[in-house]
């Protein structure tokens, strides 16, 4: 399949240039899934996600926080109690809930529930608004993503836009992905973090692999909402929006009406500065 430069960010559309949601055809290869994600286990968000890879996959396993846990990024409950509860709805079973973080749903899910065969895959989502640009690092989305990734399991971190309600489309274009790179050998080592700026077809201009871009979030201080004086006292986050985004990048494009998928990889380290670190000459205080 060829691949075509964007005009607009300047980066290469692939995979799907007009999305839809239609089923794809399953391929052959043996696929354990495990399914999580930021916003609890009962949501539509996640569920719709694992009744769609159950296309492709030989088994889906949910593993979730029992409620919502937006913005806990890497957090983990370590050294407390675990409590896993088997989560139904009426008579159908969504999956398990878990008292902690998303991280340790996946940590649970992979020592825990992973046996002998262990998972392919953890995908993480359908999150309830956008983890594009440098917001990924507060998401519990990707966190849980990265949390694989520590166990060493290739993961997919999903997320879309808050207004929008139909988790379809997000889902049949994450099945997709899968589907495709499954024979090929899923990524070792990396996140591919997927965010949805609609639910209708028509909106969406196409698919795109950007790199990370700037936060469309703006903290700006704090508002004091009670009457006390001194620093002690109650306070509500003011948070605005930004978008002074550089061309290029997955915060653009997602602006600009694209699908994107962008690689992130465990590994934070700033090679140019080790060396300038290095070349400091610092020395042991004291010898």
């Amino acid at each position: 399949m060829g691949h075509l430069t964007c005009r607009v960010c300047g980066v290469c559309l692939f995979v799907i240039l007009v999305v839809g949601a239609g089923a794809t055809q399953p391929n052959q290869a043996s696929l354990r899934v495990l399914v999580t994600n930021d916003d609890g286990v009962g949501t539509l968000g996640i569920q719709t996600l694992a009744t769609a890879l159950r296309r492709v996959a030989d088994e889906v396993v949910v593993v979730a926080p029992d409620g919502n846990r937006s913005g806990s990024s890497h957090a983990s409950s370590t050294g407390t109690p675990v409590i896993v509860q088997e989560m139904r709805d009426g008579n159908r079973v969504l999956g398990y809930g878990i008292n902690g973080f998303p991280a340790d749903a996946v940590r649970f899910g992979i020592l825990e529930l992973g046996g002998e065969r262990g998972f392919d895959l953890v995908v993480s989502g359908i999150n309830r608004g956008a983890n594009v640009g440098t917001v990924a690092h507060l998401s519990g989305t990707v966190g849980a993503a990265m949390e694989a990734l520590y166990l060493g399991v290739p993961a997919v971190a999903v997320s879309q836009d808050s207004g929008s309600t139909d988790y379809a489309l997000a889902a049949s274009l994450t099945v997709d992905l899968v589907d495709r790179l499954t024979p090929e050998g899923l990524p070792v080592g990396v996140v591919l973090s997927i965010n949805v700026p609609s639910d209708d077809p028509d909106e969406i201009r196409g698919v795109v692999a950007a790199p990370m871009g700037g936060s469309y979030l703006d903290m700006t201080g704090y508002d004091r909402v009670d009457a006390s004086t001194g620093v002690a006292g109650t306070y509500v986050l003011n948070r605005g929006g930004s978008a002074d985004f550089a061309a290029g990048t997955d915060s653009r494009a997602y602006d600009d009406g694209f699908i994107t998928i962008t690689p992130l990889r465990f590994d934070w380290t700033d090679h140019p500065v080790v060396g300038l670190v290095n070349r400091l000459g610092l020395t042991v205080p004291g010898r």
